[in-house]
């Protein structure tokens, strides 16, 4: 885990050494990354698919490389089952619409869960909202785990696709979704995994999953940001109609029709994110060449010990004895009297630690847990137990000052 590949971490914050604790925002960029995005725009960029010249070749090669390096990196059966995005949000949006045009009609049914992040739950409201279907949610238990229970009597005939998170982005937790996609799939029910935290932290291979649907982000891995994947398998991309309409995305446009290209472009609408592609190959090659297995390993070693010093403070914690990745949420009290969370961050950020504060794009979840907000620390390869130490430290500091 070099952490002198990373810049960034040099930087100073009010005249203190960065801390940087809020990975699950995004990452931090390793020098590979940012000398591939730099050699693209010097020395090959030039639109893709489209060009006979030198400059055009080497850039569409570069990014069927990318493509390919995608789908090794989380097992797909082939490239044409990943479909560049410009992150999470955009690919759930584009499944959103796409597989609602397929499928979905008035009375049917859609079932997230109770720990999803925004971006799983809007698409899916508006897909609702326009066709007349209904969205229905996994509840919590008390224990802020899943009920499986309630998600079997939820499935039913009228359920046209599951979409759930693999990681909570608040929570940390890693969510039973090999039972998901199994009790989904016994009533012939697609299932789409929201990856954008697990992807960056352990390895997903989503044929040994057998998820219908798989979406993820770059910049959350050490990629750039712009860039992200919706991985689906073949047959239903091959009936699933395209979301959006322009160039590359088509085999022939005539007044009286267009017919619509082959896996993966006539999903991929206008000019491809080369560049990014690119970025995002050299994250995963950087990634790889530390390991998933140690990556892991290393992450979930510093959440147990950063969750234990936490509890020592006296803070809550969520969550708490759940296999987590990377990410801790938590609030702090005088008393009874909850410290909110966005002062609680302020002081952190002054000594120059890097924490995310507020709801964290998920405010049903943070509705359960009764609280305005939480602090979140998550964490990168390149996060080790001084940053806990230098973490814990300036928060028990914060601690004496707000008391």
């Amino acid at each position: 885990m070099n952490r002198a590949d990373f810049p960034i971490l040099k930087e100073q914050v009010y005249g203190c050494n960065l801390v940087y604790l809020d990975n699950a925002a995004t990452s931090q960029k390793p020098q590979q990354v940012l000398d591939a995005i730099v050699e693209a725009y010097t020395h090959w960029n030039s639109n893709i698919h489209r060009g006979v010249h030198h400059l055009s070749q080497v850039a569409t090669a570069k990014h069927e490389e990318a493509r390919k390096a995608v789908a090794q990196f989380i097992n797909a059966k082939e490239p044409e089952e990943i479909i560049f995005a410009k992150g999470t949000t955009d690919s759930i949006n584009a499944l959103a619409f796409s597989i609602g045009e397929l499928l979905v009609k008035e009375g049917d049914e859609i079932i997230v869960s109770g720990l999803e992040h925004h971006s799983n739950i809007v698409p899916w409201q508006m897909l609702c909202e326009r066709k007349k279907a209904v969205l229905k949610h996994i509840p919590l238990r008390e224990d802020l785990t899943l009920d499986i229970n309630v998600f079997k009597a939820l499935l039913s005939d009228k359920t046209r696709l599951v979409s759930v998170a693999h990681v909570s982005n608040v929570l940390g937790t890693i969510q039973p979704i090999e039972t998901i996609i199994r009790l989904a799939h016994e009533r012939g029910i697609p299932v789409c995994i929201d990856g954008a935290q697990s992807v960056p932290h352990m390895k997903v291979d989503v044929q040994a999953l057998d998820c219908d649907f798989l979406a993820f982000s770059g910049h959350k891995m050490y990629g750039p940001t712009g860039i992200g994947v919706l991985y689906g398998k073949q047959e239903w991309l091959e009936k699933l109609p395209p979301h959006e309409g322009g160039g590359e995305m088509i085999h022939h446009v005539r007044w009286s029709g267009t017919t619509y290209n082959d896996l993966p472009y006539k999903f991929e609408a206008g000019t491809p994110n080369f560049v990014g592609s690119w970025a995002l190959k050299t994250a995963i090659d950087y990634m790889q060449s530390v390991g998933l297995e140690a990556i892991e390993k290393h992450e979930r070693e510093l959440t147990e010990y950063c969750e234990q010093q936490l509890i020592s403070a006296g803070c809550k914690v969520y969550g708490v004895g759940q296999p987590k990745a990377g990410v801790i949420s938590f609030n702090i009290y005088d008393g009874e009297q909850l410290i909110h969370p966005f002062d609680v961050g302020t002081l952190l950020d002054q000594q120059g630690v890097a924490v995310r504060t507020g709801h964290h794009c998920a405010e049903p979840l943070i509705d359960e847990l009764g609280v305005p907000g939480t602090v979140r620390v998550s964490f990168g390869l390149y996060n080790d137990k001084s940053d806990v130490d230098a973490f814990i430290a300036a928060l028990k500091k914060a601690q004496s000052m707000l008391a």
